[in-house]
């Protein structure tokens, strides 16, 4: 019903992944498997609502709070994450690092400790330290280490990547009550980033944060996401998030359309939150089917090709994480090896904290896939074999 081997050409449409990877690497021509979208069109059915939009042919301001966005968020977790949302705890951003950006500033002051999850999201690494504050990584097994950051005075929040980026780690119930004891025990903020949860693959299950922490006074807590990544939208931009307490929301709101101008969200973004959230289950089903024919495909052609690298499918997304470190491979080297001679472009771990490992992005067509992990394969073969 829905063609994911189509190869789509996306050069010259201004891509970051396409466009931009001679910028990035310094090599032109090389095959992308890099930022986090896909090289699939969104759902026909998001992109019928978007020509019914633009044929209406009238742009003009609009409000998020009118029509069926909060409404469209609503039902799809009740019916996806068996979720109840209470629309009128719901705010709305250009983007999840917007969001995030505001809640720093809201919750925390120049100085102040945020812990992260290691490896971490280059994102938050960005966001966090562009506005002054303490990145304070933790490695994902380490609960001791998380406590002992967050217990330090001057630690005012933990931002969570639920499910995590770039490991595709989902987190448990069990794990993220502990995350929210732990942060009520030493006053810190919790902020829940969960734009890979409707990802998350067959036999795993997410957990939305509002299913763990209580809403309420002095409960400083958000969860921040977005459907521009599930359904492959994120140029049309836009994103929503639930804040606990309602006068820390109103604030957000307030901050948001004064201090950041947000008068008006892009129309063609509420659009298609709509009709992917009416609409698009079908569709996502059968994206996340074949991403885990894909991944399944990645693991073989590892263990056949590198077996002294263990590696599994991740639990949510299109982003293979693979840790290289057991072939002592240099990431330089591996690097040079991809771009000069195999002619990829694949993220190295160091962008995220790990050097040694690398993210695949194999939100694409099998058969690029396929010449992503056969290059890996060889460059890495190629070093551990010198």
């Amino acid at each position: 019903m829905y063609d994911f081997d189509r190869e789509i050409d996306r050069h010259g449409t201004s891509s970051v992944q396409w466009d931009g990877a001679a910028d990035r690497f310094g090599v032109p021509g090389l095959l992308p498997f890099t930022v986090s979208d896909m090289d699939f069109a969104s759902p026909p059915e998001v992109l019928a609502a978007l020509r019914e939009r633009v044929d209406h042919g009238v742009f003009g301001y609009t409000d998020w709070r009118l029509g069926e966005f909060r409404e469209a968020i609503r039902d799809w977790y009740a019916r996806r994450h068996g979720t109840a949302i209470d629309t009128g705890a719901l705010v709305y951003a250009p983007s999840v690092l917007s969001q995030i950006a505001q809640l720093l500033r809201m919750w925390t002051e120049p100085g102040d400790g945020v812990v992260v999850h290691t490896p971490t999201y280059d994102g938050f690494r960005r966001v966090v330290t562009g506005l002054g504050r303490e990145l304070r990584g933790v490695p994902l097994d380490d609960p001791e280490a998380l406590e002992r950051e967050l217990a330090r005075p001057d630690s005012r929040m933990l931002l969570l990547c639920s499910p995590h980026n770039p490991t595709g780690r989902v987190w448990t119930e069990e794990e993220l009550t502990g995350f929210a004891r732990l942060a009520e025990r030493h006053g810190a903020a919790v902020v829940s980033d969960e734009i890979h949860a409707d990802l998350t693959a067959e036999g795993h299950r997410h957990i939305p944060w509002t299913r763990i922490a209580q809403p309420g006074p002095g409960r400083r807590w958000a969860l921040v996401t977005s459907g521009t990544k599930t359904f492959n939208f994120p140029a049309l931009s836009g994103s929503y998030g639930l804040i606990g307490d309602p006068e820390e929301r109103e604030g957000f709101v307030r901050r948001m359309e004064t201090g950041e101008g947000l008068a008006s969200p892009a129309v063609l973004s509420l659009t298609a939150h709509v009709a992917a959230y009416r609409h698009g289950a079908d569709w996502l089903d059968a994206l996340r089917a074949y991403v885990a024919g894909t991944m399944a495909m990645v693991a073989e052609r590892l263990a056949d090709g590198l077996p002294g690298v263990a590696w599994t499918p991740p639990r949510a997304g299109y982003l293979a994480w693979i840790d290289l470190r057991p072939l002592g491979v240099a990431e330089d080297r591996l690097q040079e090896e991809l771009v000069h001679r195999e002619g990829v472009a694949i993220m190295p771990g160091g962008v995220y904290g790990a050097p040694g490992c690398v993210r695949l992005n194999v939100g694409c067509p099998r058969k690029k896939a396929e010449r992503g992990v056969e290059a890996l394969v060889r460059a890495a073969r190629r070093l551990a074999t010198a």
